[in-house]
């Protein structure tokens, strides 16, 4: 077992780079933005073993890019590349007018016809008054399956 460690102390950049591979790979299989930012910082040790720095050091510089990158990074990454959003056409419905076909009170849910036929369960916006069937409405938010109207 010494010898293992012998030859992987001997060779400490190609230990990185076999670390960042296995981070690459993984990423490749997963693309959850998590294994990246320690391929990262792998590729940073690569240059950072060839100084002759101690190997726990080496480890913990590792560890602290990796989470620093993680912090800072990966929130601005998630969102540029729109990760963990099912897109749906719910939202295309922001805006749109529909027409109330059945009566929506304050204490009651209605429905109401969205332009392409489908009927949607809605609730009227703010002071919660009766909008009447027949009534057509704009349809200002989403909440789940439930669309927000008010009268136009």
């Amino acid at each position: 077992m010494s010898e293992f460690f012998d030859l992987i102390l001997s060779h400490l950049p190609w230990f990185w780079v076999g670390v960042m591979i296995v981070c690459l790979i993984f990423e490749a299989v997963t693309f959850t933005l998590t294994t990246v930012w320690a391929a990262i910082s792998a590729l940073l040790m690569i240059f950072l073993s060839r100084t002759g720095l101690p190997l726990r050091w080496q480890f913990l510089i590792f560890f602290l890019i990796t989470i620093l990158l993680m912090i800072f990074t990966r929130p601005f990454a998630v969102k540029k590349l729109h990760l963990g959003r099912v897109p749906t056409n719910v939202n295309s419905l922001d805006g749109q007018e529909v027409l109330v076909v059945k009566k929506i009170t304050k204490f009651e849910k209605g429905e109401v016809k969205a332009s392409n036929g489908i009927v949607w369960t809605a609730i009227g916006e703010g002071s919660g008054a009766e909008i009447p069937k027949g009534t057509v409405c704009v349809v200002s938010r989403v909440e789940g399956n439930t669309l927000v109207v008010k009268e136009k």
